[in-house]
């Protein structure tokens, strides 16, 4: 929903029940992010207010989207698995999961999850002919209310592996610091030998670049959406305890597998968020 042109009449906006526009969300924030359509002003401030900090800041949602993309792609053209949950979805974008396993394996199964209001009313259009990929509403950061949800149980086979995606999720967490490492463990727990964990979140860096993180992180936080947490790669490497990381482990996503050579150099918003894809013994 771009802004209106100067001193032209803002058009009225059409919101869905269920929505605060007064509010920001954490989807709504990331579309923004991605030029999406789909976000409202209360959004948009808080883009604008990231970008006055770190203007490269568009990197971290396009380094997150990417980073899914090829390890979704690394996952079903090299494990065989054929049954996904993503959790914290998303608005629908160019090249969902469910696009990307789909064109390795049809027959692939994607069971979305979110409880963004907009997330729903959109994925669920946008699923409404596909069989095979699902929409939930249930909370992220609540393992056994995702993995136990009626629909889950009924598509997902737990005797068998599954890829579990908390892509950009876990760093929107407000509670305790240690906390997503606990939701993590739960999560790993319940997850059948063989599955795979695809996680990626904001990184302090810890070098030159921390300063931009941290800039980052207090506008996040203080922000109307309220959240945006940057750890450090010693409590990322929490968050995949009791796996096995593929290499090369956990990593600046930009530097995990790569379409191809980095002809110029990252900036600083890329040195700022990392992911790991890592396997369950």
């Amino acid at each position: 929903m771009p802004d209106s042109a100067p001193g032209a009449s803002a058009p009225k906006e059409t919101v869905p029940v269920g929505v605060d526009p007064t509010r920001a969300s954490i989807a709504r924030v990331y579309d923004a992010f991605l030029n999406g359509k789909d976000n409202y002003e209360i959004d948009r401030q808080v883009m604008y207010g990231v970008l006055k900090v770190a203007p490269e800041a568009r990197d971290l949602a396009t380094e997150n989207r990417n980073f899914l993309i090829r390890a979704c792609r690394f996952i079903a053209a090299e494990t065989g698995i054929d049954q996904y949950l993503d959790c914290g979805s998303g608005l629908p974008t160019a090249e969902n999961t469910h696009q990307v396993v789909q064109r390795f394996n049809p027959e692939a199964t994607v069971v979305y999850v979110d409880n963004d209001p907009v997330v729903l009313a959109h994925g669920r259009a946008l699923l409404e002919e596909d069989e095979r990929s699902h929409l939930i509403s249930a909370d992220i950061f609540k393992p056994h209310e995702v993995i136990e949800h009626e629909l889950v149980q009924k598509t997902i086979d737990f005797t068998r592996p599954v890829a579990l995606l908390q892509c950009g999720t876990l760093h929107h967490y407000n509670g305790p610091r240690a906390a997503p490492a606990e939701i993590m463990r739960e999560y790993i727990s319940l997850l059948p030998s063989g599955s795979y964990v695809v996680i990626s979140h904001f990184l302090d860096p810890e070098d030159e670049h921390s300063e931009v993180a941290r800039k980052m992180e207090d506008v996040f936080v203080h922000s109307p959406m309220g959240s945006g947490t940057f750890r450090t790669s010693t409590e990322l490497a929490e968050l995949f305890d009791g796996l096995e990381l593929v290499p090369p482990g956990l990593t600046r996503c930009a530097d995990w597998w790569p379409d191809g050579p980095h002809l110029k150099p990252l900036s600083q918003a890329q040195y700022c968020t990392a992911g790991a894809v890592g396997r369950k013994p």
